[in-house]
């Protein structure tokens, strides 16, 4: 007999966040023209026009904004759910699956999910701030998860992580979380450092989402003794 209690008790208890913001994410990606599995969008050129035409309408337009109108403020929201390709969504979803449960589990389920679009949002519009002038469309949950990495970091310091680090041949290595974390926010670092403005990966967007993930697990766990609960594992990839 199939324990129907159990199964919902362990839904709600569960880092249901975390499981129900990947499946949303995987959902969206897949009814929409990015991910090839439809054929409703056309082929060829028609394919890419609706791609397009999709990123423009659900991502940030940092110019957009910052004009401040109604439909632009939301779109910030829309982007957290929105991915360009499968490498996007599923290096995404790894690091929040790996990541998002312990901290779901810390904060509670409402805390969580205020947190987690409270770091995206603000990730993406500090983007906007420092290229204002940018017609680049951005799309992701990076700024989120990196708000959620920044806060693992401070709330988890110490749980073993498995990483695969392509300098290593790709062997899967058990380390601290802070080596794990510090060595991903010195990555995203150096590749602000020399990227420009035009179409990319939005570093800076990283960056803002980590300090204030960081920042806001300091300000409301400080001076709280956490224990780490069972060893995460990560692949590589990166939000």
């Amino acid at each position: 007999m199939i324990d129907w209690r159990g199964a919902v008790r362990s839904a709600v208890t569960g880092p249901s966040v975390t499981y129900g913001v990947i499946g949303v994410c995987a959902l969206v990606f897949v009814l929409g023209p990015a991910s090839g599995l439809t054929t409703s969008y056309g082929p060829g050129d028609a394919l890419v026009a609706a791609q397009s035409g999709y990123f423009r309408r659900w991502g940030v337009i940092p110019e957009d904004l910052l004009s401040g109108s109604s439909s632009a403020l939301l779109t910030p929201l829309s982007a957290l759910f929105v991915h360009g390709n499968w490498l996007h969504l599923l290096g995404n979803m790894l690091f929040l699956f790996v990541f998002g449960a312990m901290a779901e589990e810390r904060m509670g389920h409402v805390r969580f999910a205020l947190f987690y679009v409270g770091c995206g949002y603000l990730a993406l519009f500090g983007y906007a701030l420092a290229h204002s002038g940018s017609g680049q469309t951005l799309v992701g949950a990076s700024g989120a998860i990196s708000g959620v990495l920044g806060a693992f970091l401070y709330l988890f310091p110490k749980a073993r992580v498995t990483s695969l680090f392509p300098f290593l041949f790709f062997l899967p290595l058990r380390f601290p979380a802070w080596i794990v974390l510090v060595f991903w926010f010195v990555l995203q670092w150096l590749a602000a450092r020399g990227a420009g403005s035009g179409p990319g990966v939005a570093y800076l967007a990283h960056l803002i989402g980590f300090g204030l993930g960081f920042l806001y697990a300091w300000a409301c766990y400080r001076g709280i003794r956490v224990k780490a609960p069972a060893a995460a594992t990560e692949g590589e990839g990166q939000p």
